[in-house]
């Protein structure tokens, strides 16, 4: 079912059967998208948002160089744009990272919907005011920690993200992206990303390589990035992933 991940084991917010039929019937197309292609550009009149089934998808801002800063990763369950339903315009790109699959929600379908169903409708707002939360999570993370901190971080939050998704153990998960990639999440340089994996892996807290992420040590690696997985409201997932989903005293 293609909402199947859209707010699974979030905090008391659950999709019905009857919610998820209406939202799947909004569906107007399902796409499959090259990976870094642009779906979205800044300023375009949009009439439609993006739930995401497969992949990775980011929403990124360019500098006047061209040099890009990421400021959200979506994974498979994200809906990628819905606060485009009330803004209609972007201050930011909307691109696949890996190949992905997209499910296509005219803002037309969301108008029925908020109308007839407003827990659903609340829900979705909801999904909003996580993206609102990560946001502020990676302030933090740009803003107090150190280069190690940051990536150690965004690991762990990837791995708790996934894990709800049901597509983490825990201790193991697909990460299609690059080392820029992270740079450029991370607010850092290539070389330093670089030089960040190398001590996770020395210090025997995570090995990042050929896309698969493996967490040897997951208490020390929650620590390093001063993870607190409470802005993510998850309050399930497998038994391997509870220390990323619990919070740190």
């Amino acid at each position: 079912m293609f909402t199947e991940r859209f707010l699974r084991d979030k905090r008391g917010v659950r999709l019905d059967p009857e919610e998820r039929a209406r939202l799947e019937a909004a569906i107007s197309d399902v796409r499959t998208l090259e990976p870094r292609s642009t779906l979205v550009r800044a300023g375009e009149h949009l009439l439609t948002s993006t739930l995401l089934l497969e992949g990775f998808m980011s929403r990124y801002i360019d500098d006047r160089n061209g040099l890009r800063q990421l400021v959200a990763v979506h994974v498979p369950g994200d809906f990628v744009d819905l606060h485009a339903y009330p803004l209609k315009v972007l201050d930011h790109d909307v691109a696949t990272m890996t190949a992905a699959t997209v499910a296509i929600v005219p803002h037309q379908k969301l108008d029925t919907i908020t109308s007839e169903l407003p827990e659903l409708a609340r829900k979705l707002w909801f999904a909003t005011l996580i993206d609102a939360a990560i946001h502020r999570a990676w302030l933090f993370r740009l803003g107090r920690l150190d280069g190690v901190g940051r990536v150690a971080h965004f690991l762990c939050e990837t791995n708790a993200r996934l894990a709800s998704a049901g597509l983490s153990d825990g201790r193991r998960f697909a990460l299609g992206l690059t080392q820029n990639d992270i740079a450029e999440i991370c607010g850092l340089t290539n070389v330093h990303v670089n030089r960040v994996m190398r001590h996770l892996r020395e210090e025997r807290l995570c090995v990042f390589r050929s896309s698969l992420v493996e967490i040897l040590d997951p208490e020390r690696l929650i620590a390093r990035g001063q993870f607190n997985p409470d802005y993510l409201y998850i309050d399930a997932g497998p038994r391997d992933a509870q220390p990323f989903l619990a919070k740190v005293p």
